[in-house]
């Protein structure tokens, strides 16, 4: 009897679910526009009615449970979201609890990031690894962390934000609040205004031209393109995560560094960079730790919270996990 798991991604723009089976293959996967002002009333109908199209359309064997990924912060210890700033009205919201009440399975609830984490471990580029770290580069910049075998959750569940380690004193403002955190240098955000206020000292760049739109994605177009500040300024965006990714290596001495998220989909421009960094920087028994891309995609946290309704089901990997 095959036995599968709904996944799902509650993000502020979409939410996302999925059957997956045992291997991590999705079987079947649907998505829509959350509807975040509405509340979590409403989010949690999104949910359940996504899940429910899933299994009428598919008629599974088996559903063995429900993994929940969303964004943080989260108390997954406790089963509560306690301020998620891309979705008004979910503060102190006890979401785990809310979520089982709706449905007739188990209900596990995971940060985004390390469900992320959990399924490039468990079915992607970090499989059978026992150490590895992941990072999102994105909007933000979250992580994720499996050492010795295990995933590394920490008090609440809360561990690894790793974009809010400090890479600067008193430096650039961070959403979170704090100045010099990795995320306030290394997201796409932050790129971006590197870039726009690069663009407007240069007379000689291509980046907005025309009064065309000056973000992540068109300063990687204007780059392929020879533009010289464009690839600058990609340099120094492969520098800033080479910093934050040597940091990371020294803290949790992982095989890999795994790299996921929206910049990720430039990783072949940015590796070079970030590794020549780290081959630079890191400590000597460090230097040979690679940086490798997400083998899942936008689908790493999809899966991996899928993965958690399997590892919940299991004696053993529940020891492992």
């Amino acid at each position: 009897m095959q036995q599968v798991a709904i996944g799902i991604d509650l993000g502020g723009t979409q939410v996302r679910a999925a059957l997956v089976d045992e291997q991590g293959r999705i079987l079947t996967r649907l998505a829509e526009p959350t509807d975040a002002l509405a509340g979590p009333d409403r989010v949690l109908a999104q949910i359940c009615g996504l899940a429910d199209r899933l299994l009428a359309a598919s008629k599974p064997a088996s559903v063995v449970g429900v993994g929940v990924s969303a964004p943080g912060p989260l108390d997954t210890v406790a089963g509560v979201a306690t301020d998620i700033p891309t979705l008004p009205g979910f503060v102190d919201f006890p979401l785990k609890a809310e979520l089982q009440k709706r449905f007739a399975f188990p209900v596990d609830l995971e940060n985004d990031a390390i469900a992320a984490a959990i399924g490039e471990w468990q079915f992607g580029i970090g499989k059978g690894l026992d150490n590895l770290v992941y990072v999102t580069v994105s909007t933000g910049i979250g992580g994720g962390v499996i050492s010795d075998g295990r995933v590394v959750r920490g008090r609440k569940g809360m561990a690894a934000h790793v974009g809010h380690m400090s890479v600067v004193p008193n430096g650039e403002l961070c959403p979170c609040g704090n100045r010099g955190c990795f995320e306030a240098y290394g997201s796409g955000p932050a790129f971006a205004r590197r870039a726009q206020m690069r663009a407007v000292e240069s007379r000689e760049t291509t980046i907005g031209s025309g009064g065309g739109t000056i973000d992540s994605r068109s300063v990687f177009a204007a780059a392929r393109n020879g533009d010289r500040l464009a690839n600058q300024l990609v340099d120094e965006e492969a520098e800033v995560l080479g910093r934050g990714f040597t940091s990371l290596i020294h803290i949790f001495s992982p095989d890999i560094i795994v790299m996921g998220g929206g910049l990720s989909h430039e990783f072949e421009r940015l590796q070079p960079g970030i590794q020549a960094y780290i081959s630079q920087w890191a400590m000597p028994a460090f230097k040979d730790v690679k940086v490798m891309l997400a083998a899942l995609d936008q689908n790493s946290g999809l899966v991996g919270a899928a993965a958690l309704a399997f590892l919940a089901g299991k004696v053993a990997p529940i020891d492992h996990l």
